[in-house]
C-alpha cells in the first residue's frame, strides 16, 4: 500500500536540509512504529520519496512524501502517532491512502503556491505593488531572464511558468508581499527568487534575500481538471 504524507516545515527547522529531514523521518517512521516496507537487497532502506525539496530557510505548509508501507492504522491513528514523535517546527497534516492510478509525489509535481513576505523593511506598499505588478507581469508578452544551472546559464522566458502573481496581505499574520504560484518540477521549475530578483532589478531596486521570508503554501498536481494538491490523489483511511 501507497501512503502520502503531507507536512508542515517551520520554526527552527526551515534551517535543516533536505538529506538530515529525510534522515529524521527515516527514524520517526520507526518511532512512531509505522509498518513501512523495505527493499530489497544488501542494503535495505526504507521505501520513501519527496515530491519537491525545500531549500533551506524556506517555510512551508505543503511538503510532501510518499512511502511503501505492509500494513497501516487508520489516518487519524496514524497522524497522530507520527506527530507525537515530531519535534517543533514539522507537523504532520495529512496521511492518505494513494489509488491505483495516482502517480509519485515526486514525478507528478507541477506547480507550488508561495508567499513571500518583508521581515522589516517594506519595500512596497501593497498600492504600489498593484501597479507595478501589472508593469512587470501583466502589461509585458514575455519575461526573459538568464537562468543558472550547475553547468551552464540559459536565457528563459519565465512568464509562462508564472501562473499567478499578485500583492499579498496577510493582517493576522502580519505578512505584507507577494503571492505567486509557480511551475514546479522536473522540467519547468522555477523559484520565486528567481522572479523577485528580476522583478527588483526591473525597478531599479536591489532585492535582499534577508528582507525577504519565503513560504511555501501548497504543492499541486496537473490533471484533466486542472491544479490539484498532491493530498487528494488519495484518501483517508478509516479505523
Amino acid at each position: 500500500m501507497r501512503i502520502r504524507i503531507k507536512f508542515r516545515k517551520y520554526g527552527v527547522m526551515r534551517f535543516i536540509g533536505h538529506l538530515d529531514i529525510m534522515r529524521y523521518f527515516q527514524k520517526a517512521m520507526r518511532r512512531a512504529n509505522i509498518d513501512i516496507a523495505y527493499s530489497e537487497g544488501f542494503s535495505p532502506h526504507q521505501i520513501m520519496s519527496f515530491a519537491a525539496p525545500l531549500g533551506v530557510g524556506i517555510t512551508s505548509d505543503g511538503e510532501y512524501l510518499d512511502i511503501e508501507v505492509h500494513s497501516t492504522k487508520s489516518t487519524s491513528e496514524s497522524r497522530d502517532a507520527l506527530n507525537a514523535v515530531m519535534v517543533d517546527g514539522i507537523e504532520i497534516t495529512e496521511y492518505v491512502a494513494l489509488r491505483q492510478d495516482a502517480k509519485k509525489a515526486m514525478t507528478s509535481v507541477a506547480a507550488a503556491d508561495y508567499i513571500v513576505y518583508f521581515k522589516n523593511q517594506v519595500d512596497f506598499t501593497q498600492e504600489e505593488l498593484g501597479g507595478k505588478i501589472r508593469q512587470y507581469y501583466e502589461e509585458r508578452d514575455t519575461i526573459e531572464v538568464t537562468k543558472q544551472t550547475k553547468k551552464s546559464e540559459r536565457v528563459i522566458d519565465i512568464k509562462p511558468l508564472i501562473y499567478q502573481f499578485s500583492p499579498c496581505s496577510l493582517k493576522e499574520l502580519g505578512w505584507q508581499g507577494f503571492f505567486l504560484q509557480l511551475s514546479t518540477g522536473s522540467t519547468d521549475n522555477i523559484k520565486p527568487e528567481l522572479v523577485l530578483q528580476d522583478f527588483y532589478q526591473y525597478f531599479g531596486k536591489t532585492y535582499d534575500p534577508f528582507n525577504m521570508q519565503i513560504h511555501r503554501v501548497e504543492t499541486y498536481e496537473r490533471t484533466d481538471k486542472g491544479l490539484r494538491p498532491l493530498y487528494q490523489a488519495g484518501d483517508n483511511i478509516e479505523s
